[in-house]
């Protein structure tokens, strides 16, 4: 048996204010929304949410939303739904601003009002004087609140509330008896976007208010999202913050520098991960590795390998025996087979002057030995990257360093920027050169890697969009 549509009252308007060709309201569609008032700050673009000062905090993209979505006024005018004790009021007709008569729904109580609030309707208009308790437990809301013990006395709000939970991103109007200036003022704390008396019941007013109405509940919810994802935001910014590495080389003689910058726009973590740390028995251990891809999955899994490196390392684990280890942590921890990591590991003797070097499919560190020009540590030992061969090995190979020396480790990002406008990337080559010449002006340390991230962004002619990372340890005067 067919189950019978929700019945749709029409106010008592005059013949010009009805829907047009008699076409009952259910019949009309959707309207579209129009363009978000301005929930922003002053000196933000109209509708556009505000982006941090310069200096501030920087946050994804993903915490800037559109406006949030209301019940949409669109070029055919407002839908205004009353409720109220008598479908039959008299309404006055009402236009929108622009032409449009308001078209007006009436239910008797809340479970008809349920009914009728579709999204095509963009305020609702709540007879208060007309509204008794009984209908305060209607239209689903026996679940969320509990039973009133009947001893307490009744909250006259109680229909507003139940409004306000039924029509969260609703426009509410409140309708008070005629002076009851209080209970209308409360009825605004307790969420109406406005009320009105029934002696201010004429078209010119009722108009007016249904249009300021709708648009603060606008600007009211957009500035709420906008609030919620800038908090988020901020989480979401000391999270990743927080699982940036901090170096552990306490009784090391060697100096420790490195820059970070994800491809992510916005963002503070990429796919790219580094690590240092010194165990009891004196030895530096430092690595870097690249996770493909440069997005929040990648993100996550480099934090999870670097971690795992770090427990790994603590527990005497090097070399073939730690890589292996480290591929299972990435074929359970990746989402498909598809995902792969380039490692480069480094671990430095307690006098500093030899280290052993695993390369799983990732480029070759730089090393500057005093007196001497830069050059790149022999790649044809190295084996795959992690999580391409479920058997690989990666051997380790023994290199001297001398007494003063620095090494630079780095991804890809660093050596695949473009130079010019044409398609030549820097390469390693290109890279060794522009360190070289570097530090034959005497740079170092920290100043060394500003200088060197610097010219490889400007050779690109902008940011770089691939996720970047460079980490230099020295000793003595190199």
């Amino acid at each position: 048996m067919p189950v019978p549509g929700p019945r749709q009252r029409t106010a008592v308007l005059p013949p010009a204010a009805g829907p047009a060709n008699g076409a009952p309201e259910s019949a009309r569609p959707a309207q579209e929304e129009p363009a978000p008032v301005d929930a922003a700050p002053v000196d933000a673009a109209p509708g556009a949410p505000a982006r941090p000062q310069d200096g501030a905090d920087a946050l994804p993209d993903q915490a800037y939303p559109s406006v949030p979505a209301l019940p949409g006024t669109g070029s055919h005018g407002l839908t205004l739904l009353v409720i109220g004790e008598d479908p039959t009021s008299s309404v006055p007709e009402m236009s929108d601003g622009q032409g449009h008569k308001v078209r007006v729904r009436t239910a008797r109580n809340l479970t008809e009002a349920q009914r009728l609030l579709t999204d095509d309707v963009h305020c609702v208009l709540l007879d208060l004087a007309a509204m008794p308790g009984r209908d305060t437990r209607e239209a689903g809301d026996r679940e969320s609140r509990p039973e009133a013990d009947g001893t307490e006395a009744p909250d006259e709000l109680e229909p507003l509330r139940a409004v306000l939970r039924l029509a969260p991103r609703h426009a509410v109007l409140a309708l008070t008896a005629e002076a009851d200036a209080e209970r209308g003022a409360e009825a605004v704390r307790v969420g109406a976007q406005d009320y009105l008396s029934r002696e201010q019941l004429d078209g010119a007013v009722l108009s007016r208010v249904v249009r300021y109405a709708v648009e603060r509940k606008r600007a009211d919810l957009a500035q709420r999202q906008l609030t919620e994802s800038r908090l988020r935001a901020q989480e979401n910014a000391r999270l990743e913050r927080g699982l940036l590495p901090t170096p552990l080389l306490e009784g090391s003689d060697l100096r420790f520098a490195a820059r970070y910058r994800p491809g992510r726009s916005r963002a503070l973590l990429g796919g790219d991960f580094y690590d240092t740390v010194r165990t009891p028995d004196g030895t530096v251990h430092a690595m870097i590795g690249d996770v493909c891809g440069h997005g929040p999955d990648e993100a996550a899994l480099g934090v999870e390998l670097r971690i795992a490196w770090r427990a790994l390392t603590f527990a005497g684990l090097c070399g073939d025996e730690l890589l292996s280890t480290l591929q299972r942590v990435l074929e359970n921890e990746r989402d498909n087979d598809e995902i792969f990591a380039t490692l480069c590991t480094v671990d430095i003797a307690p006098d500093g002057r030899s280290a052993g070097v695993c390369l799983a499919g990732h480029p070759a560190p730089l090393l500057a030995r005093a007196g001497s020009a830069p050059r790149l540590l022999p790649y044809e030992s190295g084996g795959p990257a992690l999580g391409l061969l479920p058997r690989a090995r990666w051997p380790r190979h023994q290199i001297e360093l001398g007494g003063s020396w620095s090494l630079l480790m780095y991804t890809d990002g660093m050596i695949e920027g473009r130079v010019g406008d044409g398609n030549q990337r820097l390469g390693q080559d290109g890279m060794v050169d522009l360190v070289a010449a570097r530090m034959a002006e005497g740079l170092r340390g920290e100043a060394l890697l500003d200088a060197t991230v610097t010219e490889v962004r400007d050779l690109n002619g902008g940011e770089l969009t691939d996720d970047l990372a460079v980490l230099l340890l020295d000793r003595g005067g190199a």
